[in-house]
């Protein structure tokens, strides 16, 4: 697959676990940040938001950096997050995904994001200036 260019987007993200009948937080479905996930299984519901947005009292990882592949993509594309995630686990860099009807974003670690951004442009990825 061609060079994907990426997007680090900026602060700081929380990937958070509720009771899966939890209400979804209404503050968060305002407009506004720069990545909102909401996932609904039987089990849970997971929450992808920005740190200092994560409901209290929940079960969340926080310290994340998003990256954002810059789309919209084609639904014929293969491979993308293939290429993407390969480098990563090369490089020891474990990943939270989301994918969402334009494009993907890959969350990884804050500390390893200069990591992560090396190993994706020794790929031939590039990152948005």
């Amino acid at each position: 697959m061609p060079g994907l260019t990426l997007e680090i987007l900026p602060g700081r993200y929380a990937v958070c676990r509720l009771a899966a009948d939890a209400p979804a937080p209404a503050a968060l479905l305002e407009p506004g940040p720069a990545l909102l996930a909401l996932v609904r299984t039987p089990d849970e519901l997971s929450l992808v938001c920005p740190e200092q947005a994560a409901p209290s009292g929940v079960r969340a990882e926080t310290g994340w950096a998003a990256l954002k592949v810059l789309g919209p993509l084609d639904f014929a594309l293969t491979g993308v997050l293939a290429s993407l995630a390969g480098p990563l686990a090369r490089a020891g860099v474990s990943i939270f995904a989301v994918s969402t009807f334009d494009t993907d974003y890959l969350l990884v670690r804050e500390a390893a994001l200069a990591a992560a951004r090396a190993a994706l442009e020794s790929e031939g990825h590039s990152f948005k200036k």
